[in-house]
């Protein structure tokens, strides 16, 4: 199987395609679990979009637009967080809505020109899953089911994943490259001993203890780890990385594309584990961004060569499981890349 063609990695209508085609039948990691407790609430971001989690009385987390239904004022700050949470106020006109979404009140509710009811004014909701450690939030109505999203996951990792984390450290770092520029590169297991042989190559150990895993919708790098146990990578819908440790830490990393522009994207990095220090956090993200520093040259310089018209050549056995993801992206992303190979085509002569 060839790899995709490189003018997918800059054209801004698959792009747009993407977001329809692609991203909408996903869930997306958007929280750790730990970070919304009972009666919370939390302002996020995902694909430009401000959303608002909460946690009703301690229930399953609900993911609404993080804006008011009368002129669109986002009822929490992005970022921000509120614990032991009622009701959440508009700053604008002061309607205020319940964590579960409903409309409890209206400012001056009797004197709007039409008649008015609060009950058809709930906050606009998103589907939500708590899943393992992770938040999870679907943008579009008819998402692959979680379950088997992370499906190798979960027959590989299960207790391991699903353990009780905290969010240790959270990093954004601009990328100069198409999202699937570096989502590529991250399924790479071909590189790794020759770009990374002091850093990730010393963590996943020799070559001939490679042990990939492959199902419909994500793929895995298993190797035997230093310390005992295995090192987990996996490889997920839509554009995500959960690499596991035996101890129970979790690096989580994404490549988010960027709306205007479709040679760029924005790689977030999460690290979870057990309740653990600052220092030692730190630590280990500054371990990972060595790997990720050496990284970023090579999808920045990899980018310029798709841009460039290059064909990509062969596949190599260490590959695969570029291919495995490039070929679910194909299913799912047809008609659009025909019709984007057919624009790109120059006019005939005739």
């Amino acid at each position: 199987m060839d790899f995709l063609p490189s003018r997918l990695y800059h054209c801004a209508a698959i792009a747009a395609q993407e977001r329809q085609r692609y991203a909408s039948r996903c869930w997306h990691p958007v929280a750790a679990a730990a970070e919304l407790p009972p009666d919370g609430a939390l302002a996020v971001e995902l694909l430009g979009m401000p959303l608002l989690l909460t946690r009703p009385g301690g229930g399953e987390p609900r993911a609404f637009f993080n804006r008011c239904l009368h002129r669109g004022v986002a009822l929490l700050e992005p970022g921000a967080a509120r614990s032991g949470c009622l009701r959440l106020v508009c700053p604008y006109h002061g309607w205020s809505y319940s964590l579960a979404g409903e409309l409890l009140a209206a400012a001056r509710e009797s004197e709007f020109c039409a008649p008015f009811d609060r009950r058809a004014w709930p906050l606009e909701r998103l589907l939500c899953r708590q899943l393992g450690p992770l938040i999870w939030v679907a943008t579009g109505p008819d998402p692959l089911p979680l379950e088997q999203q992370l499906d190798l996951v979960l027959a590989e990792a299960g207790p391991l994943f699903e353990a009780p984390r905290q969010l240790l450290a959270r990093q954004l770092t601009p990328l100069a490259c198409n999202w699937k520029t570096a989502h590529d590169n991250t399924l790479d297991d071909y590189h790794v001993a020759i770009a990374h042989p002091t850093t990730l190559h010393r963590e996943q150990g020799p070559v001939r203890d490679y042990r990939h895993g492959l199902s419909e919708h994500a793929n895995l790098l298993s190797t035997p780890h230093a310390d005992g146990g295995t090192f987990l990578t996996f490889g997920l819908l839509p554009w995500t990385h959960l690499l596991l440790w035996p101890d129970r830490r979790l690096a989580l990393i994404q490549f988010l594309p960027e709306a205007l522009d479709p040679q760029r994207c924005t790689m977030a990095v999460w690290l979870l584990g057990p309740e653990g220090d600052a220092v030692a956090a730190t630590a280990w993200m500054a371990e990972l961004q060595r790997f990720l520093e050496e990284d970023r040259r090579l999808v920045e310089s990899a980018q310029r060569g798709y841009r460039s018209g290059l064909v990509p050549g062969p596949a190599h056995r260490l590959e695969r499981r570029i291919l495995q993801w490039q070929a679910l992206y194909r299913a799912w992303m047809e008609p659009a890349i025909t019709s984007s190979a057919a624009a790109a085509r120059p006019p005939s002569p005739h």
